[in-house]
């Protein structure tokens, strides 16, 4: 298994008109693609070329300690958390969403001031060192739009959107985090029917 591998060291992109970079996407209950059914997906990025996501309510059958014995790395202590599955797309990579750290990584960027985006291992080794960002969430894998894609699927009604919320991506338990950002727009997602319109 690859993981870790590919990011860019540059600066997020410029927020377009309408972005929804630093959002979350909830999927409609009348979502057919169970590769995104019943899930919450934070934007990364979101510009002319496309958008891309981590999936964040989907945890694996994997924790972080078995993540490190799989890579081989040593560690004092490795707080125990899910791994999440990120979404389809280069589902042998990972990515971590994480609270800013005064360390530099050899492969990261600033999605916010409030969160950012790493995909190299040394990370994961200062998270063994006792050195992990304050808040941190692995995923294996991410979600893809190319151009206009994920423009098209807000029109066709597959998703609400609304702001990210940090306490919802990082302290609410995973099987809660679709409901608990829905309400943030004031509904309730086992609610919706397929007539629903989006935010």
């Amino acid at each position: 298994m690859q993981v870790f591998t590919m990011a860019s060291s540059a600066p997020a992109s410029p927020y377009l008109p309408g972005s929804l970079q630093d959002h979350f996407l909830l999927s409609m209950p009348h979502m057919d693609d169970t590769n995104f059914d019943h899930t919450v997906t934070y934007i990364c990025e979101h510009n002319e070329h496309g958008a891309m996501g981590i999936i964040i309510n989907r945890p694996m059958d994997m924790v972080t300690s078995d993540l490190f014995q799989h890579l081989g790395l040593e560690c004092e202590s490795v707080p125990e958390q899910p791994v999440y599955a990120g979404g389809p797309v280069k589902n042998d990579r990972g990515f971590i969403l994480h609270s800013p750290t005064e360390e530099a990584w050899d492969s990261s960027y600033d999605i916010t001031d409030q969160l950012s985006l790493t995909t190299s291992v040394d990370i994961l080794r200062a998270i063994g060192q006792n050195r992990a960002p304050e808040q941190f969430l692995i995923a294996l894998g991410y979600a893809g739009w190319g151009a206009e894609q994920l423009e098209q699927e807000m029109s066709d009604n597959v998703w609400l959107s609304c702001p990210a919320n940090l306490d919802i991506m990082f302290r609410t338990p995973a099987e809660e985090r679709l409901q608990a950002a829905a309400a943030t727009l004031g509904v309730n997602i086992h609610l919706l029917t397929s007539q629903s319109g989006h935010a």
